[in-house]
């Protein structure tokens, strides 16, 4: 019973459906293990122990009784943008640091109907903005690989407690590649769904247009369990898409990569801050599909250049908008002793935002401002539809586009990216979002350091079947999602 976290998600369903194991033994091991390891890892903002074990529980009646669902019992990590009905929900700010949220969000709603155990929430950049989890009012969480390294963001909590077997899997969120990032830094499969895919109700706002949930975990097997729980209409979000949910598990080898067309974007491979290593890995593993009876197609993504210009223009835009909502009155931080309301606004909100999130509500508001709205955000979204009419042009002749996740491996903690340096980063993973396309990350090897690197996988609208079903082959030929760093081979 000391290795149940190195058992994949159908092997731990299977443990508990055939009583080889209860769900409280399986809580029981993953919370001992959060208490050994988490605390040099920093991935959860709060542990719910006794909410997890009375959850096991339940769920060891229904397995007994016969009305379990296929993941009844096996428990999981909610990324702290998640509302949780009795549980702190932060967001990673100090604004929300107090706030206990009323309600859960559609994605906790999905899980605990499923009868998934909530082992607790994880950290993440403040508001979802970030590549590193720094700016977390909490502090930094750890890469699992390198401890002096961040597990990338802003789902890095969940990166991180997956990659040190803390949770067989997360629940995360992507704006502009905060699932695929920390998964390529961690070592994991992340799947960004299509936009209106997955509910965003309780999910709180960064940038509405852009935000999507998804899952992490180690494999594509195991994203597609969380996948059938997680997707589907919600009639309480306005963007979620009325679209028949395909089951992502049994269409795991619905894709034959035999005569699959993968497009391959010169300009993607000539992006100025590369690293060699991370060209290196995701070329060989193109060569790996392509042995796999994959055909791969230069193709021109002629609109690569406007990728972060205009995601860091509508973005912060949304996030001015919806950030306006914390003034210090009706919830989360509230500054002392103000001399009068302007007073209260003013410093609750300077006090309750961290630096990153000022700058993009500044960034954002001077955008939406009388003077500047038409000469920037409109002509951003002009742009934005150029991106997605870019990446249809191209899916008339392949079928799925590859990419680096990340031009880099992950980066030191205490590194102090510039913002310029850090928006960057997100060259690879911006315009998926911009689009509302789907794309999922894989691991594919390592640098010279020893840290991961990761592949990037972008389909057509609605295709999350045929991306899991492909990395799933893939990971059917290769081994390199079965890898774990030292940290998570230690026993509880």
């Amino acid at each position: 019973m000391t290795d149940l976290h190195r058992l994949s998600i159908r092997e731990l369903a299977e443990g508990l459906s055939q009583a080889k194991f209860s769900s409280r033994e399986l809580t029981e091991h993953y919370l001992k293990r959060i208490a050994k390891i988490d605390p040099l890892v920093k991935s959860y903002v709060t542990v719910t122990p006794e909410q997890a074990l009375a959850e096991a529980d339940a769920a060891d009646v229904a397995l007994k009784a016969g009305n379990a669902t296929a993941l009844t019992g096996i428990p999981l990590a909610h990324k702290d943008i998640f509302c949780t009905k009795g549980i702190k929900t932060t967001a990673g700010s100090k604004i929300l640091d107090n706030f206990i949220s009323p309600y859960d969000a559609t994605v906790v709603e999905k899980t605990k109907a499923a009868g998934l155990v909530t082992l607790g929430k994880v950290n993440m950049d403040e508001f979802a903005m970030g590549s590193t989890s720094e700016s977390s009012y909490v502090g930094a969480t750890s890469n699992p690989w390198a401890l002096d390294h961040v597990p990338g963001g802003s789902s890095g909590g969940s990166a991180a407690a997956v990659a040190a077997d803390l949770a067989p899997f997360a629940t995360g969120t992507d704006t502009g590649g905060s699932i695929r990032q920390p998964a390529s830094f961690c070592g994991l499969t992340g799947l960004k769904p299509t936009y209106g895919r997955v509910s965003r109700f309780g999910i709180i706002a960064y940038a509405s247009s852009l935000d999507q949930a998804g899952p992490m975990a180690r494999s594509a097997e195991d994203c597609a369990y969380l996948m059938n729980v997680i997707a589907g209409h919600d009639a309480k979000d306005s963007t979620s898409v009325k679209k028949e949910v395909d089951d992502y598990v049994a269409n795991l080898n619905g894709t034959s990569v035999k005569g699959l067309r993968i497009g391959i974007p010169k300009q993607y491979f000539n992006v100025a801050g590369l690293d060699a290593d991370v060209k290196a890995r995701v070329e060989e593993s193109l060569k790996k599909l392509e042995e796999m009876g994959a055909t791969l197609v230069e193709i021109d993504l002629n609109m690569t250049e406007a990728y972060v210009p205009t995601y860091y223009l509508i973005a912060p835009a949304e996030a001015s908008s919806n950030l306006s909502r914390y003034d210090g009155v009706r919830y989360g931080y509230r500054c002392e002793n103000p001399a009068d309301l302007m007073d209260l606004y003013k410093r609750s909100r300077s006090e309750g935002f961290g630096p990153e999130v000022q700058r993009r509500i500044l960034i954002g508001t001077y955008a939406l401002s009388a003077g500047y709205y038409d000469a920037y955000y409109v002509k951003a979204q002009k742009v934005r539809r150029l991106i997605q009419q870019d990446f249809l042009k191209a899916f008339e002749n392949v079928d799925v586009i590859a990419a680096p996740s990340a031009p880099t491996t992950a980066y030191k903690i205490g590194a102090n990216l510039s913002p310029t340096e850090m928006y960057l980063g997100d060259i690879y993973t911006l315009a998926v979002n911009l689009a509302g396309l789907p794309a999922i990350n894989a691991p594919v090897g390592f640098d010279k350091d020893s840290l991961p690197v990761g592949l990037q996988l972008i389909g057509n609208y609605w295709s999350e079947s045929q991306l899991l079903s492909i990395i799933h082959q893939y990971q059917q030929n290769t081994d390199w999602h079965t890898k774990r760093a030292a940290i998570a081979e230690e026993n509880a």
